[in-house]
């Protein structure tokens, strides 16, 4: 997996910050932000860095629940869920690619639910985040 763009940032990035780290893939950033809060609901935004060495990533909530954290990476960025087995189940069923299968059938499993990471760099990765995101919301 890329390392995020701001590691070892005191201040969370700024819009023209994250724009150059993403490049060409802040549009794609941008559509999904636009997609699951108008889709989902999920329109809470709150940057957090939980140490300089790993960096700034955009917690997406609804109401008070996190949905995903987005991490800015150089070119792409990754999503990361935490998803119980209601919402593994729902994911399974959602017409996933056998790829993104695969990653959550390798996944490890926390207390808080199993850690699954997409790294998006295209449209087709935006559609596999917001399954997810469904999954995770319970629609």
């Amino acid at each position: 997996m890329l390392p995020n763009a701001f590691i070892d940032k005191a201040k969370q990035p700024t819009e023209k910050e994250l724009t150059r780290e993403l490049g060409e893939s802040k549009a794609l950033w941008d559509a999904l932000l636009d997609g699951l809060a108008k889709e989902q609901g999920i329109d809470a935004r709150e940057w957090n860095s939980y140490s300089k060495k790993a960096g700034w990533s955009l917690k997406l909530k609804r109401g008070e629940r996190t949905i995903v954290y987005l991490s800015p990476c150089k070119g792409s960025f990754r999503a990361s869920f935490a998803l119980g087995e209601k919402a593994l189940s729902a994911a399974r069923k959602s017409g996933l690619p056998a790829p993104v299968l695969k990653i959550m059938r390798e996944a490890k499993r926390y207390a808080e639910g199993t850690a699954v990471r997409i790294e998006v760099s295209t449209s087709e990765d935006v559609e596999v985040v917001k399954k997810l995101a469904v999954a995770k919301v319970g629609r």
